[in-house]
């Protein structure tokens, strides 16, 4: 829903939903990806899926290229991951890819709410292995999330050149 459209990726506890909250806050648009186009399905086909896995955590790339042709407002950011991401990426005007240290990753990780993904110890597997590998990020701009969500939001804003929301 941009004339310029950016997605922000990174692996579980990264900060992804933390940086869209306060793009938001800010007046930005974003579209919270694992709320809004998220579902259960084949990366590759799209079909839905049952059940609740980790690689079948996929986006509507149908509603993606309908909101990113929809050039309503100057920017819009599209927060979370997926494992479908190459087929929808190059849409995006620029990626951006929250980064880590596993210290961190492993600190936020012990602070994640019990009904929050990453809680389980069969879920923190997973974001450890996919922490590790990087096979489910797509490839863009490194951006250090370990700093305040403040600076993060400021650096991605600098990067995309848009110091305020319009």
């Amino acid at each position: 829903m941009g004339q310029r459209n950016y997605l922000v990726d990174g692996v579980s506890c990264a900060g992804k939903t933390t940086v869209a909250t306060e793009l938001e806050r800010r007046g930005h648009h974003v579209v919270h990806g694992d709320r809004v186009l998220a579902y259960q399905g084949d990366p590759v086909t799209g079909s839905p899926l049952p059940g609740h896995r980790h690689e079948h955590h996929v986006w509507d790339v149908d509603r993606v290229r309908a909101i990113v042709a929809d050039d309503g407002v100057p920017a819009t950011w599209f927060c979370g991951g997926s494992r479908n991401h190459a087929r929808f990426g190059d849409l995006f005007d620029e990626v951006f890819v929250l980064e880590l240290d596993r210290a961190t990753l492993l600190e936020r990780l012990d602070q994640r709410p019990a009904d929050e993904y990453g809680a389980s110890p069969e879920q923190r597997d997973v974001v450890l292995r996919a922490y590790a590998t990087r096979a489910d990020l797509p490839d863009g701009t490194p951006v250090d999330a370990t700093r305040p969500v403040e600076e993060v939001v400021d650096d991605l804003l600098r990067r995309a050149g848009q110091a305020q929301a319009k």
